[in-house]
């Protein structure tokens, strides 16, 4: 029969080890996670497959398959990162602004969008993806960030309304297509229809712009 003391005193030991197991599981999940996300933005959807997943987060593939079921899964985990993105990027923290209006709100929203994806390449590849590849992923990524992008904005209108007679999701798509429109081609060529989008001078006036677009059309 086994001692009774080295049975307890075996205990802490194995609850330490099931511990470090989990920690290591998380460490793990959150490299793959990363180094999923920057061969796609660095390299697209190309050369994105398990094996160059792997070697880039230092681990063996069959982790890969383990926690997330293969690429697919992979893939449907970076899409529920971008809620993340949106939440990290656009807080729903107004920031001491005080949003009176539905003006107010879009307003936020476009600036907030627009500073976002100029920091995340990623995220500019995605965009740039959804008007060029006509795949299940991209769909599904494309899908996860505008359902994002749409709970934000319920969430945070509350009570807020555009004016009447206004086609708020027709005029709102159309803003966030110009700022996605705007920011990629500013990465491609540095300008955008003869606007100049290099300096921060150059974005400071674009910003003008999308403000001017917006009260115009919410007051």
């Amino acid at each position: 029969m086994l001692n009774e003391s080295a049975v307890l005193e075996a205990l802490p030991q194995a609850a330490s080890e099931a511990e470090k197991r989990v920690r290591d599981r998380g460490a793990t999940e959150k490299a793959i996670l990363r180094a999923a996300k920057a061969l796609l933005s660095e390299e697209g959807f190309q050369n994105f497959g398990i094996n160059a997943v792997a070697r880039r987060a230092g681990c063996d593939k069959q982790l890969i398959y383990r926690y997330y079921g293969g690429l697919n899964g992979l893939v449907e985990a970076i899409g529920s990162d971008l809620g993340t993105w949106v939440r990290d990027r656009i807080p729903e923290d107004t920031g001491g602004m005080f949003l009176l209006t539905y003006g107010d709100l879009m307003e936020r929203l476009a600036l907030l969008f627009l500073e976002a994806l100029r920091d995340d390449p990623l995220m500019r590849r995605i965009v740039a993806w959804e008007v060029s590849e006509n795949t299940e992923q991209v769909r599904r990524l494309a899908e996860s960030r505008s359902k994002a992008l749409s709970q934000w904005l319920e969430r945070m209108k509350g009570s807020l309304a555009p004016p009447k007679g206004v086609d708020a999701a027709a005029v709102n798509a159309i803003l966030i297509a110009a700022i996605q429109h705007l920011v990629l081609s500013a990465s491609a060529g540095g300008q955008c229809a003869g606007l100049a989008l290099k300096t921060a001078k150059d974005w400071e006036k674009a910003a003008t712009a999308l403000k001017r677009i917006v009260r115009g059309v919410y007051g």
